[in-house]
C-alpha cells in the first residue's frame, strides 16, 4: 500500500507550545496570585 510517514518529528509551533501548557498554565496563576497580593498589600 502506501507508506505512512510516522515519524512524530515535526515542528509544528501549536504542538511545541502544548508541550509546555502543563508547566506555563500553574506559573502564570503562581504569578498572578502574587502580583494581585501585592497589588492588595500595597492598597491597604
Amino acid at each position: 500500500m502506501s507508506a505512512h510517514n510516522d515519524s512524530h518529528t515535526s515542528d509544528d509551533p501549536v504542538e511545541n507550545v502544548v508541550k509546555h501548557i502543563p508547566v506555563i498554565i500553574p506559573a502564570a496563576g503562581a504569578v498572578l496570585i502574587f502580583l494581585l497580593a501585592f497589588i492588595a498589600v500595597f492598597m491597604a
